[in-house]
């Protein structure tokens, strides 16, 4: 069973899931791109001792979409990830990252280490970079095709059956029972079908990134523990390794499993088994 609750921040609505023992160590979950709060609904599962606080991030879920024209930079998700410790008044926790969501989660800490007490990141570290040589060539490609994008509008699907299909063959293919936790708050029903709940803003190319001067300067300041799982089928060792050597308390394990091996009964019995150990 899970819990429901939102907050606001700057009259912008997030949402967010709870699972485990309200008096339990709190450990707030951040999600991957298009994903939603429910993607840590297995872990939870194996986690009952622990109160895992997930949060929609914005345009994702039932969190509100950001403003009409306003880009999804990845960092704008730290200032949501410091209103939500605010609200929860949680001075110190431990964050829960997958993909995208490590990569929030690790810019978080490298800002506010002080407030991180341990970092558990499952196939992600950073965010994606632009060499700084490449970003003009980058920002001009990214805002042309983000103006055809922005012409564009999905068909919505004809049943839930048929987007529940189209999510468990997707890039990163998910069970059936996951590909439904995710649907059962990523989707909204309307006259003519299904449609996504995820602002499809957030399928435009980013104009700016981070280069890995920048990114590094991060890493460098993650002195907390550390917990990276990478999947064999995954996001691949290449986009981690420049920084692994950079983190003093880094224990890395990798494990069988896709890119969403925490929604893998398996992977999530061992991935949650670790968490156990380090934090009950």
């Amino acid at each position: 069973m899970h819990s429901s609750w939102q907050f606001e921040v700057h009259g912008r609505r997030l949402a967010v899931m709870e699972w485990g023992d309200p008096q339990g160590m709190p450990v707030v979950a951040l999600h991957g791109w298009l994903d939603n709060a429910a993607s840590f609904t297995l872990l939870a599962r194996h986690l009952p001792r622990i109160r895992l606080i997930a949060l929609d991030l914005a345009g994702h879920g039932f969190s509100d979409h950001r403003a009409a024209g306003q880009p999804y930079y990845i960092w704008d998700n730290v200032a949501d990830v410091q209103a939500l410790l605010d609200e929860l008044a949680l001075d110190s926790v431990a964050l829960l990252g997958h993909s995208m969501g490590a990569g929030v989660a690790t810019l978080f800490a490298g800002a506010f280490p002080e407030r991180v007490s341990r970092l558990l990141l499952l196939d992600g570290l950073t965010p994606l970079d632009y060499p700084a040589e490449q970003l003009p060539q980058q920002m001009a490609e990214a805002l042309l095709k983000g103006t055809r994008l922005s012409r564009r509008s999905l068909r919505p699907y004809a049943s839930f059956e048929q987007a529940v299909q189209a999510r468990m063959n997707g890039r990163w293919p998910v069970s059936r029972a996951a590909a439904c936790w995710l649907l059962e708050r990523g989707l909204r029903q309307q006259p003519d079908g299904w449609v996504w709940r995820s602002d499809l803003a957030l399928t435009r190319p980013s104009v700016v990134r981070l280069c890995e001067q920048q990114i590094t300067a991060f890493v460098r300041r993650l002195t907390m523990p550390v917990l990276l799982v990478m999947a064999e089928q995954g996001i691949g060792m290449a986009r981690v390794e420049p920084w692994l050597e950079l983190m003093p308390s880094l224990e890395l394990k990798v494990l069988a499993g896709g890119h969403h091996l925490h929604l893998e009964e398996e992977a999530a019995v061992r991935i949650a088994g670790w968490i156990g150990e380090r934090l009950v």
